[in-house]
Parts: structure tokens; C-alpha cells; sequence
């Protein structure tokens, strides 16, 4: 792996990616990072071995750039590195809700832009990452934005178009089942249980659970019917469950970061 790549405005996300494509075989070398603050760069050069340099170097050196900036700060960095940026240069951006189009009309013409929706899991290396070609993407690029990101998770491709039925999906979604464990630990207590013990036993109930979803082939509604026995504990619980809304409340949690993920990408085209 030759190919320089450049992962600007490095926070916990930006470093969990560097991380693990070292893992992965890139050189650190290879590897430059921008920070906001110098000693969070020599912090990332003395963990990682990878080169600080400034935005404007980095878009001149590298040849893959990955901007983990927020959304409100994109469009001040694309402002400082678009007289930087050639047009064989690859842009990969980890924005919620900014468009390609928004990249494609601040940079020049042809230059290749693809979009990417990760979530925090890739801190240990659980990471979706959903992937969408901007107007000028070609299938190489795709391929080698997949293998940046393969490095830290499982990568789907979707049509852009999809992007942000998956920002409410999987983006926000490692949030949902921490709410979830939170709720149920809570519950626990109540029922009479220690902490620390209610938290054990939620957190293997929902890696077992997960695992059986991944590994078994099987629809969710068999795997619950599994565990459902009539007049049983499980039915009891779930009859709660439908007369408190929680599946119209999940849908409409949903619609609702749909819908805010697409405000974002409304307010970054009027910037």
C-alpha cells in the first residue's frame, strides 16, 4: 500500500480508522492527520507513528483525504482546501447529512467524491460503514474506500439516495441499543438486582442475542418465537411492550433522524 492517505480533523472516529488500517498493513508513514490543536497532532504522531501536517498540506501530499470534521465545520475546511486539491485526488467524507453534490460543487470540476456513513463501533473494530459514489466516484475508488474502511468493520454500498435512511439506522444506531441497556438496567435495579450485576447480564444477553442474529441465518421474528413460550415470562413482557408503543416509538424515532439527517443536508446546501 503506497497510496498516502489523509484523515483531517482527526477526533475518536478519524483515530479509530488510523488505527485500524495500520492494523490492516498501511505504513504509518503513509499515513497524515490534521488536528485543530498542535498537541493533539503530536499526540496522534507519538501513539501512531503517522505525520502531522496543515489541511492545506495535506490536500497537496495526499492522495486519499478523509474529512471527519463536523458538518457545521465543513464547509470552512472545503473553503481552505479546495486551491489545494488536484482533481485526481480522492475525498471521502464522514459528514451526517452533507450531500456530495455539496463537495463536488466547492471543489474542481471531476474531482471524486465519496460518502461515507460510519458509526462509533469502530473504536473496537464493529464498525457499518455505508458507502455512496458521488457523481465522479469510479468502481476503483469505491473498492479502495472499502478497504479503508473494511479495516475497522463490515462496509455496505448503498445508492446515495439511501443515505440518510442509514444515517438513522446504523449512524445513530449503536446510541439506541445503549439507551436500551441503560432503560433495562434501570429495570433491573427495580427489580431488586445490583448494578453492576443487572449490566452483566444485559450486555452477553445482547451480545449473545446479536450474535445469534449474525451467525443463525434466522428472521428476528423466529429467534423471538424461539424464546416466546405460551403464558410464559417472554409474552408477558412483550404484550407490555406493543400496549407502551415501543415499535411505533422506534419507527418514529427513526423517521425523526431521517428527517433531521436530511435538514442537515438542506442547511449545508444553502452555506
Amino acid at each position: 500500500m503506497t497510496q498516502k492517505v489523509a484523515v483531517l480533523g482527526t477526533g475518536k472516529i478519524g483515530e479509530a480508522l488510523l488505527s485500524g488500517m495500520i492494523r490492516g498493513g498501511w505504513a504509518p508513514a503513509d499515513l497524515l492527520v490534521t488536528a485543530r490543536r498542535a498537541e493533539r497532532a503530536e499526540e496522534l504522531r507519538a501513539r501512531h507513528g503517522v505525520t502531522p501536517v496543515s489541511n492545506a498540506e495535506a490536500a497537496k501530499t495526499a492522495d486519499t483525504l478523509i474529512l471527519t470534521v463536523k458538518p457545521q465545520d465543513m464547509g470552512t475546511l472545503l473553503d481552505e482546501l479546495a486551491p489545494h486539491i488536484p482533481t485526481d485526488r480522492l475525498v471521502i467524507s464522514g459528514a451526517a447529512g452533507i450531500p456530495t453534490s455539496f463537495f463536488e460543487s466547492r471543489l474542481a470540476a471531476g474531482t471524486p467524491v465519496v460518502r461515507v456513513m460510519t458509526n462509533t463501533p469502530a473504536l473496537v473494530d464493529e464498525a457499518m460503514s455505508v458507502i455512496s459514489a458521488g457523481s465522479h466516484a469510479s468502481e476503483a475508488d469505491l473498492a479502495h474506500t472499502e478497504e479503508i474502511f473494511g479495516s475497522v468493520g463490515k462496509t455496505l454500498r448503498v445508492p446515495e439516495s439511501q443515505q440518510d435512511a442509514c444515517t438513522a439506522l446504523s449512524g445513530s444506531g449503536p446510541a439506541y441499543f445503549f439507551y436500551l441497556v441503560e432503560a433495562m438496567t434501570d429495570a433491573g435495579i427495580l427489580l431488586g438486582l445490583p448494578r453492576d450485576k443487572a449490566h452483566d447480564l444485559i450486555v452477553q444477553s445482547a451480545i449473545g442475542a446479536a450474535t445469534m442474529l449474525r451467525d443463525s441465518g434466522e428472521h428476528p421474528v423466529k429467534l423471538r418465537e424461539n424464546v416466546t413460550s405460551p403464558a410464559g415470562t417472554t409474552i408477558n413482557a412483550i404484550r407490555e411492550l406493543e400496549n407502551h408503543g415501543v415499535r411505533a416509538a422506534l419507527i418514529a424515532a427513526l423517521e425523526a433522524a431521517r428527517d433531521r439527517s436530511r435538514e442537515l443536508a438542506s442547511g449545508s446546501s444553502n452555506k
